[in-house]
């Protein structure tokens, strides 16, 4: 079992920043990859960016250059750091983890970007 508990939601204005955390706890040594998705408001949950074990890193098109995926393993924490922020980024987001077996999900966290 792997536990994720997601932290640094928040409002922010177009043009802020924001940085999310991942937390992992549990059988940490079966993940594979670890990955942050997005939910916006009657919209599918989509990738946002994701970072494997050996450190190779993918990005949505729409937060390439904006959007840093990066994890401290000292601290079994996955970091999703967020500049630029713009209205559309609104959304919970969410951790995930993948193991052979199967995936966890976190809870979610909300970030609003508003005036």
């Amino acid at each position: 079992q792997v536990q994720l508990v997601e932290s640094g939601g928040g409002l922010v204005q177009p043009g802020g920043s924001l940085r999310l955390s991942c937390a992992q706890s549990g059988s940490i040594f079966s993940i594979n990859a670890m990955g942050w998705y997005r939910q916006a408001p009657g919209k599918e949950r989509d990738l946002v960016a994701r970072i494997t074990a050996g450190g190779y890193t993918n990005y949505a098109d729409s937060v390439k250059g904006r959007f840093t995926i990066s994890r401290d393993n000292a601290k079994n924490t996955v970091y999703l750091q967020m500049n630029s922020l713009k209205p559309e980024d609104t959304a919970v987001y969410h951790c995930k983890a993948e193991t052979y077996a199967r995936q966890y999900w976190g809870e979610g966290t909300l970030v609003t970007v508003s005036l």
